[in-house]
């Protein structure tokens, strides 16, 4: 199991899978806003995610579990 935590405090712009899917190790998953740059996030391993903690607009601090793949 993988948990995809956020690099750093920001904004979701975009959340490009849902539960469900399956997903391959470095395919986009979601799309963050940090110090006005968008920051891709990558899956880090392949699999299916088994967990969504986040939407577009939410506000995420450092370290949020953004998402779990398994």
């Amino acid at each position: 199991m993988s948990e995809i935590r956020a690099p750093m405090a920001g904004k979701i712009v975009d959340v490009k899978v849902k539960v469900g899917d399956a997903v391959k190790e470095r395919d986009e998953i979601v799309v963050l806003e940090a110090m006005k740059m968008e920051v891709p996030i990558l899956a880090e391993a392949s699999g299916t995610v088994k967990q969504v903690n986040c939407k577009r607009g939410d506000s995420v601090s450092g370290d949020s579990v953004l998402m779990v793949i398994e």
